[in-house]
């Protein structure tokens, strides 16, 4: 079954950051790839290039029409493993002395290079529109932090909505002004 409303969203597997809860989706309507942290990682790269095919074999693509979400939240428990670097540098996939680009410390950078990262990657389809967010643990609220746009290209698309707790938008429209 795909996802209906053609998004994936990659985020932690923190049980207070459930992307069900915190943005308000259905069953059915995302596929959800969590891991510590929420990051992109290699073994994250492998699981969206598997789906891309499964999304395939079914006849479709993982691309023009999909919404990837990158959802990171603050208060993290990934921050508090600085002193294992060598589980940390094999998770990113990268050596140890390279630990300080992968930004753990601040959820607001590290969506922006998760993003870029998928940018980067060869595994997932230009035409998906990407976007960055934070949730705040202990206000509930999710900040946008990179603006939907394609993945292929850093300029705007068609906003992706969601129902959240902080501004209970609904799926079908985009949150405005006056709705803020």
């Amino acid at each position: 079954m795909m996802p209906s409303m053609k998004t994936l969203i990659i985020g932690c597997v923190d049980p207070r950051v459930d992307p069900v809860d915190v943005l308000g989706v259905q069953a059915g309507e995302a596929a959800i790839i969590r891991n510590v942290g929420g990051r992109v990682t290699p073994s994250t790269i492998d699981t969206l290039a598997m789906l891309r095919q499964v999304t395939r074999a079914a006849g479709g693509d993982l691309a023009a029409g999909w919404n990837l979400v990158v959802l990171h939240h603050t208060d993290c428990g990934i921050t508090r493993l600085g002193g294992a670097p060598k589980l940390l540098a094999g998770f990113f996939g990268i050596s140890p002395d390279r630990l300080h680009e992968r930004v753990i410390d601040d959820p607001r950078a590290s969506v922006a290079l998760d993003i870029d990262a998928l940018r980067a990657s060869p595994e997932v389809s230009g035409d998906v529109v990407v976007t960055g967010l934070v949730y705040d643990v202990a206000t509930g609220l999710v900040e946008t932090v990179v603006a939907p746009s394609l993945l292929q290209e850093r300029r705007p698309a068609l906003p992706v909505t969601w129902r959240s707790r902080a501004a209970h938008v609904p799926l079908n429209r985009s949150l405005t002004d006056a709705d803020a």
